[in-house]
């Protein structure tokens, strides 16, 4: 968290349809990298320091209200006149609060803490401005609104459709994000009329009353102009995601971890890799995974809500589930899945297997196409298997079951009742045998088969 001079609040717009998504969900609750674009901007809020966040909602406001329940305040705008009129609808939410305010918007996501203090501290500087504006230069300015300076203070704002052919020209453009000073934005923002092509109260339109009153404003120029993208379409939303796992798979690189193909590899939000870890081509980390050194995962491997201690290997063609904890050593071979289980040091289970909600002790043996049937058709069961313990290939284990340290069980055996340390536990039907029959049965049916013809 940095240490602001002044109190913060955040502004938060997420009141648009989004209607170029095409889609039930609110807009800013699509995901980036496993965690919704929204919280992306709020934790780098938090990571400023603001004492206060306002999001404004409007169109299908239940679902934001309800993803953000007890962590921001909410404003409600109900029509859509612009953002300029947004804005206005967080003024009861922040009566009484004294210092800085950023504006932002949930669909810009990547915007970091050092920018957003970047333009607090142009706020104080010895002009003194009344608002400070995000500008940036994109490779095509398009339809972005313009911010014709005179150095880095502001001569005019202009949205596309209004400016002149000399003013689509300019090539710095306006992000939409800005800093005011508490005691004046609304104050601003009362006299920001909507006498323009669109017939809005755009929220840009505070500078240009600041500079009728002839107060300075200035703008803070972003030397990356992907921080402030803003995303409306399914398309920009894919845009966005490769970003962020560009970004992180070079995060990945840099801090002692192998990609073997680093552009088959996808990172949730909060993957944490330890140090010279090895992960092959086409590995998926889904949320919640946490992997320390010297881990090797193998191609094709699916991990969510896991956690992996120093030396393991998994894989290929595995996947870890929530709850699944791999100890020191531990081998997860290829079509293993893994759920809500611990392995302990060592543990093995190198092939077609299943173990759900489980507990293997550490140096035990899991057969190939081993089951933990844990699941009676209403509840979970556990099954726990001691250490050093032999699980004989195609078993089944019928939870709640215990198979004691150093047992074995044979292979093929459906196992229902718990097993003692040293036990062999065999299950199986008594194989019959009837020498000769084999020939029998083939003689006949070619037999047959001739005779058909």
């Amino acid at each position: 968290m940095m240490e602001p001079e002044r109190l913060i609040a955040a502004i938060v717009l997420a009141a648009g349809k989004g209607t170029r998504m095409n889609s039930q969900r609110h807009k800013v609750l699509h995901e980036i990298g496993g965690k919704p674009m929204i919280e992306h901007l709020l934790a780098e809020v938090d990571r400023l320091g603001a004492s206060r966040t306002v999001v404004v909602v409007g169109e299908a406001r239940e679902q934001v209200e309800a993803r953000l329940a007890g962590r921001v305040q909410f404003a409600v705008q109900d029509r859509q006149l612009g953002t300029g009129h947004a804005v206005m609808q967080a003024e009861r939410a922040l009566q009484g609060f004294a210092g800085d305010v950023l504006v932002m918007y949930g669909d810009v996501p990547f915007v970091r803490a050092e920018t957003m203090m970047a333009m607090l501290k142009r706020l104080h500087a010895d002009d003194a401005p009344a608002a400070v504006v995000l500008g940036f230069k994109p490779w095509d300015a398009g339809h972005y609104g313009r911010v014709l300076t005179d150095g880095d203070r502001i001569v005019k704002m202009v949205e596309f459709k209004d400016a002149s052919e000399e003013e689509r020209a300019c090539p710095l453009c306006n992000s939409g994000l800005m800093a005011v000073r508490s005691d004046i934005l609304f104050t601003l923002l009362g006299n920001v009329g909507n006498d323009n092509a669109q017939g809005e109260f755009y929220l840009p339109d505070v500078v240009n009353v600041a500079i009728a009153a002839d107060v300075p404003t200035a703008v803070v120029v972003t030397s990356d102009p992907d921080e402030v993208a803003g995303i409306n379409s399914r398309a920009e939303l894919a845009e966005a995601e490769e970003r962020f796992q560009q970004g992180r798979r070079a995060k990945a690189m840099a801090q002692g971890a192998t990609l073997v193909a680093p552009e088959t590899v996808f990172f949730s939000h909060d993957t944490v890799l330890g140090s010279d870890v090895l992960v092959e081509p086409n590995v998926v980390f889904g949320p919640g995974v946490t992997v320390a050194d010297n881990v090797r995962i193998r191609a094709f491997s699916h991990l969510e809500g896991a956690t992996l201690a120093e030396g393991v290997e998994i894989g290929p063609y595995a996947r870890l589930r929530p709850g699944a904890v791999l100890e020191a050593g531990a081998k997860i071979g290829n079509f293993v899945e893994v759920k809500n289980a611990t392995l302990g040091a060592g543990a093995k289970a190198n092939h077609l297997t299943y173990l759900g909600d489980a507990t293997v002790g550490a140096g035990a043996n899991i057969g190939a196409g081993t089951i933990t049937c844990n699941y009676d058709g209403y509840f979970k069961h556990r099954t726990v298997i001691g250490e050093g313990a032999f699980i004989g290939s195609n078993s089944a284990l019928i939870a709640p079951v215990s198979i004691g340290r150093d047992a074995i069980v044979g292979a093929g055996s459906a196992v229902s009742r718990d097993v003692a340390d040293g036990e062999l536990r065999m299950v199986r039907a008594e194989q019959l045998v009837k020498p000769g029959w084999a020939d029998r049965f083939h003689d006949a049916m070619k037999k047959k088969k001739e005779a058909g013809k």
